[in-house]
């Protein structure tokens, strides 16, 4: 069996990595940010390599413009939602391999104190196709003390999928309102509330189940079928975020925290602590921690025998639904890693980071192999204008 580059990782190790591998603008100047990144499973399984590179440019004093790249490559192996089979501990793997091609492109507008951006994006793999856009406004009153956001992004994404020989459509869109309040000139604290909806084909096709199904009295075969997942969802979350300076020290932390429930009967909490410190007048230190859990989707199943439910032989939008994907199972994630800055001029900046990451389960019954245990190293460098 292949796999897509869009079933390669849990979505939760990817919301992990966009940190790592994502390139983040933390103000409007004239820069060009580059950055090679690589991902490395410690079971030897999967190994992903990331180029990007994001260019800022301002047109005048109240424009600004920004355009990314990215390309990916990935290749090893990754569960398929079989079982281990008796006598072992060890999940069932398939090989895969794929590059994933991205783009794309910001523009703002400020107005006083009314800050407009426009966003369009493009991704394509060989099997998948992601067309994405987002508007999103930023208002500073109470003498820019605050600031509001109001936001809405979507995007309207194709799979190939193989068992219908057909492309199929996915569709999302999303909601954000948030505020940021400056409490004291060190102090800032936000908060963020985000509603998303998605229609159309949202299985991973290249995931399955096993049920041992009875030819004879006494004797079973194992049979395979592909997930079947419903073909909405809606899901939401509260984000809160505390930064806080410590001039004598030189240093600054920051606390973040999120809520997630999605109408799969998924429930998550995310902490994420970091702190930056500055050594000398070059020199900046950012060790970060951020521990992850969830509950199991109300249909997902690490095996399917005595659970009651027939599988069809392609995924049905009316149900019954059901998947082996231990990405929807419940389980516990831990990052941690280490990040130095440093200013070598007034207009270059080399960084490096390493980061860890482990998935365990949390239900007692799906196989630990299933999990990811990992590390990401990460090079890049600015230089402004």
């Amino acid at each position: 069996m292949r796999l897509s580059t869009a079933s390669r990782l849990s979505p939760y190790l990817v919301a992990g990595l966009i940190s790592v591998l994502q390139l983040r603008d933390v103000r409007a100047e004239n820069s060009l940010d580059y950055q090679y990144a690589k991902y490395v499973d410690f079971g030897g399984r999967i190994g992903v390599e990331t180029q990007s590179a994001l260019i800022n440019q301002d047109f005048g004093t109240d424009m600004h413009f920004k355009l990314g790249g990215v390309v990916d490559t990935i290749a090893g192996a990754t569960p398929t939602g079989l079982p281990a089979a008796p006598g072992s501990n060890q999940v069932d793997l398939a090989m895969m391999h794929d590059r994933r091609h991205a783009w794309n492109a910001d523009f703002s507008r400020q107005f006083t104190d009314l800050n407009v951006d426009l966003g369009i994006s493009r991704s394509i793999e060989h099997d998948y196709m992601s067309n994405g856009w987002a508007v999103n406004t930023l208002w500073d009153f109470n003498q820019k003390n605050t600031t509001l956001l109001l936001g809405t992004s979507g995007s309207d994404d194709t799979a190939k999928v193989f068992f219908k020989t057909a492309w199929l459509r996915k569709v999302s869109n999303d909601v954000i309102v948030g505020v940021t309040q400056l409490i004291d000139p060190q102090t800032s604290f936000t908060a963020n509330i985000t509603w998303s909806r998605e229609t159309g084909f949202l299985n991973d096709q290249y995931k399955v189940v096993q049920l041992d199904v009875q030819l004879l009295p006494g004797v079973y075969v194992p049979l395979e079928y592909s997930e079947s997942r419903p073909n909405e969802k809606t899901k939401g979350d509260l984000y809160l975020s505390l930064h806080h300076a410590i001039l004598k020290f030189k240093g600054a932390a920051e606390i973040n925290y999120r809520l997630y429930h999605d109408s799969f009967n998924i429930t998550s909490n995310t902490l994420e602590m970091l702190w930056f410190q500055k050594v000398g007048d070059k020199l900046i230190l950012r060790p970060n921690f951020r521990f992850y859990n969830q509950t199991a989707a109300s249909f997902y199943h690490y095996q399917m025998d005595g659970v009651g439910i027939t599988p069809t032989r392609i995924p049905n939008p009316n149900g019954p639904f059901y998947s082996s994907d231990a990405r929807l199972s419940a389980l516990n994630s831990y990052d941690f890693g280490f990040k130095v800055v440093y200013n070598a001029t007034d207009h270059l900046q080399l960084y490096t980071s390493i980061d860890g990451y482990k998935q365990r389960g949390t239900d007692n019954v799906t196989s630990q192999s299933a999990y990811y245990r990992a590390r990401t190293v990460t090079l890049g460098s600015k230089i402004t204008w």
